[in-house]
């Protein structure tokens, strides 16, 4: 019996009770039995073949035997498999994940700019405020100080720098839980096929806020206090030993903070699709990672790789527009007291960032739901289930109790 609550059925496979790559059924299902074994009403042999779109009927028999003749698909290849949405509901490659994404960011484009332009557009106008208003002037380096007076004035700087990066961490923070809980109901509905409004998708995500708030604020915690466990002891030591105990721990520290964030980076999809509680997610996806953590790592860096390339070659533009019409010169990005960016400056800036984030949100939502999606698909035959929610023929209707969110 699988204890997980959501989109997994009382007949799929639990997560630890079935390792990726094992063999399983990948046909239909009959509307009464579980989802891992055969229909009792079966097709004639040789007449098999599996549903490739929704809301179709069934494939004709293959042609009879004969010069030429071959059963669908050709020979040694299985049949196509079922697309009611985005994505084909089998195991995943990473084209396909990727191309899952950005289907959904065309499919529902609406929808999608809808909350990542509002969220972008508050979110900006907010650093801009902060920046402008309330971050104090940076310290000022003098060049002809002494060595202990440029370590001190070192260390200022670093303060101020944690200083001013901190509520523009919290803003990111805050803007990524209300993509995050949009985004994850608009994927889940195109994975089925089905269209979803903004409203709808909000009235279904709004109700585990504060559970994803609690996991958006923890993990980063948890990295934090990883760090500062690392660095600490070699802090404390002081002089040349201290440094170098500081740098092995910080080292240590950032390799037990990736391997975590890999191992956890499901759990925002596990907490809204499975109404999961903030710990059960984690360990929801750390259930689901085990024995992927490479390739989960790959195409999370790869998709990283992505929009940072998307965001630099809008940003760039938009960066060299706001130092022609504010008038700063690259020259005072190396001054001693700064460069004083005007408000032209912030705001051309800020268009950017809000077109870039439009289109990397969706993007790195859309990966990581489907990699959740692609997870379970492998693990616990979830293809099977979506089939059922979907209405793709001959997989039987929704049994009950299933809670994959439907148009």
């Amino acid at each position: 019996m699988n204890d997980t609550p959501g989109w997994a059925s009382p007949g799929s496979a639990p997560s630890g009770g079935q390792e990726a790559g094992v063999p399983r059924p990948a046909g239909p299902a009959d509307e009464s039995g579980p989802a891992s074994k055969w229909s009792k009403e079966q097709p004639a042999a040789g007449q098999w073949s599996a549903p490739t779109a929704p809301h179709t009927n069934p494939a004709p028999p293959p042609p009879a035997p004969g010069w030429g003749g071959q059963p669908p698909g050709g020979w040694g290849q299985p049949p196509t498999a079922a697309k009611p949405g985005v994505i084909p509901l089998r195991p995943l490659g990473v084209g396909e994940i990727l191309d899952g994404a950005v289907s959904t960011l065309r499919a529902h484009w609406r929808t999608v700019l809808g909350v990542t332009i509002v969220v972008s557009v508050i979110t900006q106008i907010c650093d801009i405020l902060v920046e402008r208003y309330l971050l104090p002037e940076p310290p000022e380096v003098d060049p002809n100080a002494s060595p202990s007076e440029a370590l001190s004035q070192s260390v200022d700087s670093l303060q101020a720098s944690l200083f001013a990066t901190g509520p523009a961490i919290l803003i990111a923070l805050i803007g990524t839980l209300f993509t995050t809980a949009v985004l994850t109901v608009v994927i889940s509905r195109s994975v089925l096929g089905h269209s979803v409004t903004l409203s709808e998708a909000w009235q279904e995500a709004r109700p585990r806020l504060p559970q994803l708030l609690g996991l958006t604020l923890l993990l980063p915690l948890m990295s934090v206090g990883i760090l500062t466990a690392g660095i600490l002891p070699g802090v404390l030591l002081g002089g040349g030993a201290g440094i170098a105990l500081s740098i092995l721990g910080g080292l240590a520290g950032c390799a037990v903070t990736l391997w975590l964030m890999v191992r956890f980076a499901l759990s925002s999809p596990a907490l809204m699709l499975e109404r999961q509680g903030i710990v059960p997610s984690l360990r929801r996806s750390a259930k689901l990672v085990q024995g992927a953590w490479w390739r989960t790592f790959g195409i999370l860096a790869l998709t990283l790789l992505l929009t940072l390339l998307v965001s630099m070659i809008i940003a760039v533009p938009f960066a060299l527009i706001a130092f022609a019409v504010d008038g700063t010169g690259f020259s005072d990005l190396f001054s001693e007291s700064g460069p004083d960016f005007g408000w032209p400056f912030l705001i051309i800036t800020g268009i950017g960032s809000v077109i870039a984030s439009s289109i990397t949100y969706p993007i790195s939502a859309g990966v990581t739901v489907l990699l959740y999606v692609d997870q379970r698909i492998r693990r616990e035959a979830l293809d099977l289930e979506l089939a059922r929610a979907a209405g793709v023929p001959g997989y039987g209707s929704e049994p009950p109790g299933h809670h994959f969110p439907r148009s």
